[in-house]
């Protein structure tokens, strides 16, 4: 390997390092404008990963690619997979791994990482996305429903295996809001996860839907927190139990982040658009605005290992809710300890979103001068 160029060689030991850790449950939706209480267009993701540190970096443009913020697998020091992100032209884009469509090749797999980078680079709509997916050789080595959205208000999930994907719109919709866990509208009924979580989602969303007033805070401050089991017909939050079973919520023990991209209105600079992120453990976390120009230095890799302290802050008040070690340990909740932490940092969160929305008002008024 000495005759290898070094960033060759690190990206070798990457790959290999990280093929086993994308064990993924998240939970996702994106949201029409017109669903949503400031007529913004709204695109969430509940990460799941076996990959517990992740941060979020931003990537220069050049003269071939656009400027781009995403989050990153902690410890990747080459930038080389995006697991959710927006870029410079105000294109978004996502994923959830998908568990019932067509079996995936056994020589190439786990791409979506690579793939969504490269997306970021290059596409300003969802146009440019789908002729990505046209372009790139099969087998792509990927399992999972995108979710894109662009400055058009457009929105979209594109369930995508190995060589081919089915596009499925908002704008198709009669409600503009798409919900995705870990199954695919377009693969078989059989196999497939987060039925349940899909459910959750469902529920907890429908008065907002029902009345267009759905915000980030939704997913973040309430979705992310809540323990409510929509097959036990349950919210174990708010039932006075003190150990939990950690067992089909949608914030889960393997849960990295939860993070909010809100588009812009008609005539808005895409420069405005926001990513708001709550990085580690859900319910532990706090939201913290990014923005293609601007990424606050905590949520960045400046810890050992390529690492974000706010992540490593939320990681430490998760041990803390879930305290057992030994056997089993970490699928039990310690619910006393959690509802004062989630409590404190909503407070937080609150707070974060505030100054970013006060921000987002003086650059628009700036954009119009």
């Amino acid at each position: 390997m000495k005759h290898f160029p070094l960033i060759i060689v690190l990206a070798a030991i990457y790959i290999l390092t990280a093929l086993g850790t994308h064990t993924s449950a998240c939970t996702s939706a994106i949201v029409g404008a017109d669903r949503t209480l400031d007529g913004r267009i709204l695109m969430w993701k509940h990460r799941d990963t076996g990959t517990e540190h992740n941060f979020v970096d931003r990537v220069a443009a050049t003269d071939s690619t656009l400027a781009f913020v995403a989050l990153f697998n902690g410890g990747d020091s080459l930038l080389l997979e995006a697991w959710t992100g927006m870029n410079e032209a105000g294109f978004a884009i996502m994923n959830t791994a998908s568990y019932n469509l067509a079996p995936d090749t056994a020589v190439i797999k786990d791409r979506e990482g690579i793939i969504m980078r490269r997306a970021l680079e290059k596409c300003r709509s969802l146009a440019d996305f789908e002729t990505l997916l046209d372009t790139l050789a099969r087998p792509m080595g990927v399992q999972a429903n995108f979710g894109v959205i662009d400055t058009s208000g457009n929105g979209a999930y594109y369930e995508t295996d190995d060589r081919s994907y089915r596009k499925y719109s908002i704008e198709d919709t009669d409600s503009h809001v798409l919900l995705r866990t870990n199954f695919s509208v377009s693969g078989n009924d059989t196999d497939g996860m987060g039925y349940i979580r899909y459910e959750n989602a469902s529920h907890l969303l429908e008065p907002y839907i029902a009345t267009s007033t759905v915000t980030p805070e939704v997913f973040t401050e309430q979705l992310s927190r809540s323990f409510w089991h929509s097959l036990l017909g349950r919210d174990f939050a708010a039932g006075g139990d003190k150990w939990v079973v950690d067992q089909d919520f949608i914030p889960r023990y393997s849960s990295s982040a939860s993070i909010v991209i809100e588009g812009i209105r008609p005539g808005e600079s895409p420069g405005l658009t926001v990513m708001w992120t709550a990085l580690g453990y859900p319910p532990c976390a706090h939201v913290i605005p990014v923005t293609v120009d601007e990424v606050t230095d905590g949520l960045r890799p400046i810890a050992p290992g390529w690492r974000s302290p706010v992540c490593s802050e939320a990681l430490r008040h998760k041990q803390t809710a879930f305290p057992i070690k030994r056997g089993s340990g970490k699928r039990y909740i310690d619910m006393d300890v959690l509802r004062t932490i989630s409590a404190e940092q909503s407070v937080i969160s609150g707070a974060a979103y505030r100054r970013g929305r006060e921000m987002r008002r003086e650059a628009s008024s700036k954009n119009q001068d």
